[in-house]
C-alpha cells in the first residue's frame, strides 16, 4: 500500500498541535467538499484524504502509534506484542538486532526508502525455511470513504453499488440514516498479513438537507405560509408533508408563529420498520400589501369597531 503522510495533507509539521489539526482540517474540508467540486475526481479523493488524515492525527492514541509506524500504525499492537512474546522465547537472536538477544524500538527512521514496517514485518513474522516459529498473522487495514446522498434518497432503504479498489460492493442502506453518520461493511477493508482476516470498510453518510424541510434525527420541522383572512377567520390549508400533502384546518384567530404537530409524518426512524418521526409546522401569516380601496375602506372600518 503507498504510504500518505498525513501531516503533508492537511499541511503541517508533525509537531502540529490538535488545534493547528483541527483548523487545517476545516479548511480543506471546505475547499475539496464534493458539493463545491461536483465533478472533480482529484478533489473527491483529497477530499477523503483530509478526512483519513483527520481522523487518524486528531485522536492522540492513533496519531502517536502513526508518528511511530507509519502506514503500519493499525498493527501496532500486534508488532509490540509479538516482539515480546519472541523476546521471551529467546527468538531474537545476533542475525535480527545484532547483539546477544536484546531488542530496540524501531521506527520508521530506522529503515531506507527500499524497506518499511510492512517489509519488516513480513521479514519478522513472516517465518523462513529454516525457522520453526509460526508466522504472525495481522488484520488487514480498515478502510474509510465517504458517501453522499440527499434526504430524499434516504427516505427509503434502497440498495446501492460502490467501486472501491476495483472491486464492486454491493450494500443495503436503511432508511433514516443521518448526517455524519458512519456504518461499517464487515471484511471489506484491506488485505491480512500472513493470511489474517480483512479489514472492515467505513462508510460515512454525507446527507445534503432539504430545501423545504428541517431534519432534527426523525423529526421534520417546516414553516407554512397562511392568509391573513385565514388566520383571522380560520380555514383550509394545504401543507406539504415530505412525501406527499395534507389538508389541516386552521383554527380561527391562530396567531403567527402558531406551531401544529402532525404525528407520524416525519422521517422513518432510522432501522426501525414501520415507525416515523412527526412534522412540526409553524404557520407564517402574510399580511397582504396590495389592498385595493374598497378593502382598505372596509380595514379602516373593522379599525373603528375595535
Amino acid at each position: 500500500m503507498e504510504f500518505i503522510d498525513y501531516y503533508k495533507v492537511l499541511g503541517l509539521p508533525n509537531t502540529a498541535t490538535q488545534d493547528d489539526i483541527k483548523k487545517a482540517y476545516r479548511k480543506l474540508a471546505r475547499k475539496y467538499h464534493p458539493d463545491v467540486n461536483p465533478n472533480a475526481e482529484e478533489a473527491k479523493k483529497s477530499f477523503q484524504q483530509i478526512n483519513e488524515a483527520n481522523e487518524v492525527l486528531s485522536d492522540p492514541e492513533k496519531r502517536k502509534k502513526y508518528d511511530q509506524y507509519g502506514k503500519d500504525w493499525e498493527h501496532a499492537e500486534a508488532y509490540e506484542e509479538a516482539k515480546k512474546q519472541r523476546a521471551r522465547q529467546g527468538d531474537f537472536g545476533q542475525s535480527d538486532f545484532g547483539g546477544g538477544g536484546n531488542y530496540q524500538q524501531y521506527s520508521s527512521s530506522d529503515f531506507g526508502d527500499g524497506q518499511d514496517f510492512s517489509d519488516f514485518f513480513s521479514s519478522m513474522f513472516g517465518g523462513s525455511r529454516n525457522s520453526s516459529s509460526r508466522a504472525t498473522q495481522f488484520r488487514g487495514q480498515d478502510f474509510n470513504a465517504t458517501l453522499q446522498l440527499t434526504d430524499k434518497d434516504v427516505y427509503t432503504t434502497q440498495k446501492q453499488v460502490l467501486t472501491l479498489n476495483d472491486k464492486k460492493i454491493r450494500i443495503t442502506i436503511p432508511a433514516g440514516v443521518e448526517n455524519g453518520q458512519t456504518i461499517k461493511i464487515k471484511g471489506h477493508g484491506g488485505e491480512g498479513v500472513n493470511g489474517g482476516p480483512k479489514g472492515d470498510l467505513y462508510i460515512t453518510f454525507q446527507i445534503t438537507p432539504d430545501a423545504q424541510f428541517k431534519r432534527i434525527g426523525a423529526d421534520l420541522y417546516a414553516t407554512q405560509n397562511i392568509d391573513l383572512f385565514t388566520a383571522v377567520l380560520g380555514g383550509d390549508a394545504v401543507i406539504n408533508t415530505f412525501m406527499d400533502k395534507v389538508k389541516l384546518k386552521v383554527t380561527a384567530g391562530t396567531q403567527n408563529g402558531t406551531k401544529v404537530r402532525l404525528k407520524g409524518k416525519g422521517f422513518p426512524k432510522y432501522k426501525i420498520d414501520g415507525e416515523f418521526g412527526d412534522l412540526y409546522i409553524t404557520y407564517n401569516v402574510v399580511v397582504p400589501t396590495d389592498l385595493s380601496e374598497e378593502q382598505k375602506d372596509l380595514f379602516i372600518k373593522l379599525s373603528k369597531l375595535k
